[in-house]
């Protein structure tokens, strides 16, 4: 067994970039796993990749994501289908099980390490004017790379979505496929009329926490908002953070939903199968099959009855634009013969904030690297799935609060705040930096003079965002990365709302609960934005396009929306308008984005995207 680990240990320094001694922990970490509990606990054990596949399937289902991972396997429901999930990534791994190692994961093989392209208006402090865009090439798509924060939304979100045309889409039918998934272990809320038990997805609190996230739920009571449930009756609230873990482990899609399917025959699932065009007949513009190339081999796999693309935000838009199905000038532009011209990768929306909020505090009660990078806290995890490295990625609470742009009736808030005891300085500069895509100015001169010291993070996100962004080919080539404009604060009404939110999460750190450790605000001031007076509007305005900070929710680029919508691309069936045979499930079909971290809403699109298709295929015929 120590040669395996040591190989393992070897490949993910590799595969994550690890330089030095940062995560010098892995091999105790993987051969205490593999010893004590991790297959053992697991007994679906891993899917199986399979080889060879069959020339022709009743369904092929392009990704294996989020929303795809649960399609291919609710599909798979129906004993006489086939069905074949198609994933451009390899597997999960022991390091992606855990959770506090979140931030290892992005920018590693499992991410398809995508960037934004400079605007000059956000992103200004990281390098080249680009945000990173982490997004999941493995299978469990993002659901393996994010911080495993469960947020369904606000009820709003989905009752203006089926007031948009789309019937079937609003809070009442969202909640039933919400609970229909979900195995929530909090008893408390699991006897609630808002949520469920035994469902494929587990859903919990970190069973550790630190004293600052009790303080940042007080500090939500002195300021007037509840301790509440915001994925419950209503949103507008504190609370601690719920997160898709198992037994102190991440519970991404794969293993919810793909690991109990494994040994259905008719389920076949391609890893490393990077897809590169839908085929559509041009005289009946059906889609009848999908090409992927696979271990350098290019291939072509034929549906019977329907191709689902669950590829995401980026890789959904160019797939289909790929296939002949976009924007005509653009598709002619590269030469592609147009079987339908769409508005394909318009209407992107994405939350963003502001990062690198930093306050201290005068007690020992933060994360922070040296202290934590321990071999007793590791054993804590591996042999009893409690402590410190089961935290969601950091975040330990959550909050939906109402600046004085949001709605007047207090349900709809417009920010949300992540609380994470632990700042941009926290692990002395050697991976959240990386993550994040911080220039060494911005770093040197306001982070490093307070490296490894107690602090914590209040992130203001901007829930509703007015702007509007694109994905667009940068060629034909299906190896080359798309266009991503994310067109950041093109609205300033954006920016004034995080304003807004900022002078709020100052409220939250001057309260009595944050102060009686210390709480103030570091007050060092980014390199550029000293020509503003400190704390200011003009400043803070300065730092949200500085430091820019997205926690990854594209969606909306094959837009949902009747008939008479002339941005939709698809129909309330999640049917592409024009084509036959072929569907889209997942954010991307999002006409707005909804008001909180998207895995939760893009797993319930899963749901009920599957039940779609069900309900199409498999309702009696006319006259019986």
């Amino acid at each position: 067994m120590l040669l395996g680990v040591l190989a393992a240990t070897t490949a993910l320094k590799t595969a994550f970039g690890v330089v030095g001694t940062s995560l010098w922990l892995i091999p105790l970490l993987i051969a205490g796993m593999a010893y004590y509990r991790y297959e053992a606990l697991d007994p679906e054990s891993r899917p199986i990749d399979r080889y060879p596949l069959y020339k022709t399937y009743d369904f092929v289902v392009v990704g294996g994501g989020s929303a795809g991972a649960v399609v291919a396997a609710r599909l798979s429901e129906v004993p006489h289908w086939s069905v074949l999930l198609l994933e451009a990534g390899g597997d999960e791994n022991e390091i992606s099980d855990v959770p506090s190692l979140a931030a290892y994961l992005q920018l590693s093989q499992m991410d398809w390490q995508y960037k934004t392209e400079p605007t000059g208006r956000a992103c200004l402090g990281l390098k080249g004017g680009r945000c990173n865009w982490p997004r999941g090439k493995v299978l469990g798509g993002s659901s393996v790379l994010n911080y495993m924060l469960y947020v369904r939304g606000n009820h709003h979100d989905y009752d203006h979505w089926e007031a948009l045309g789309n019937p079937g889409w609003g809070a009442r039918e969202a909640l039933r496929y919400f609970k229909k998934s979900e195995d929530n272990r909090n008893p408390y809320l699991a006897r609630t009329k808002y949520h469920s038990s035994g469902g494929y997805l587990t859903v919990q609190e970190s069973p550790w926490r630190t004293p600052l996230a009790i303080a940042f739920v007080q500090a939500g009571t002195e300021l007037g908002y509840q301790n509440r449930d915001i994925n419950g009756e209503e949103q507008t609230g504190f609370m601690l953070a719920q997160g898709t873990i198992r037994r102190g482990s991440r519970c991404s899609t794969a293993k919810a939903f793909l690991r109990p399917a494994r040994l259905r025959s008719n389920l076949h699932i391609a890893l490393k199968s990077h897809v590169t065009r839908v085929l559509i007949h041009p005289k009946t513009r059906r889609a009848h099959a999908v090409e992927f190339v696979r271990n350098g081999v290019r291939q072509i796999v034929y549906a019977k009855r329907e191709v689902i693309v669950s590829a995401g935000a980026i890789n959904s838009p160019q797939i289909l634009m790929l296939s002949g199905i976009g924007p005509a000038a653009q598709l002619r532009k590269f030469n592609i013969p147009v079987v339908k011209d769409a508005p394909v990768g318009e209407n992107m929306q994405d939350h963003v904030g502001l990062g690198g909020l930093t306050f201290l505090v005068n007690k020992p009660v933060a994360i922070v690297q040296e202290r934590f990078q321990t071999v007793p806290v590791t054993m804590q995890y591996i042999i009893h799935e409690r402590g410190p490295m089961t935290t969601l990625g950091g975040v330990e609470g959550l909050a939906f609060i109402n600046t004085k742009y949001a709605n007047k009736s207090g349900t709809y808030p417009d920010i949300q705040f992540h609380f994470a005891p632990a700042s941009i300085n926290s692990d002395d500069g050697v991976r959240v930096r990386k993550v994040l895509g911080i220039t060494d100015r911005v770093y040197n001169s306001v982070y490093r003079p307070i490296s490894n010291r107690d602090t914590y993070t209040l992130m203001p996100l901007l829930l509703r965002p007015r702007s509007r962004g694109w994905v667009r080919l940068r060629s034909a080539n299906p190896f080359h990365y798309p266009v991503i404009n994310a067109n950041y604060f093109a609205d300033p009404f954006d920016v004034a709302t995080l304003v807004e939110g900022v002078k709020f999460a100052l409220r939250i750190a001057d309260s009595r609960a944050m102060r009686a450790y210390g709480s103030r605000l570091y007050r060092v001031p980014l390199p550029n934005c000293r020509r503003h007076r400190f704390a200011s509007d003009a400043y803070w305005e300065c730092a949200i396009r500085t430091t820019t900070m997205t926690i990854y929710h594209p969606v909306g680029t094959c837009k949902m929306g009747p008939p008479s919508d002339p941005e939709a691309v698809v129909d309330p069936r999640l049917r592409v308008y024009g084509v036959r045979g072929l569907r889209v499930i997942d954010a991307s079909i999002m006409p707005t984005i909804v008001s909180g971290n998207t895995n939760a809403p893009v797993i319930m699109i899963g749901e009920k995207g599957a039940d779609l298709i069900k309900e199409d295929w498999l309702k009696p015929p006319k006259g019986k």
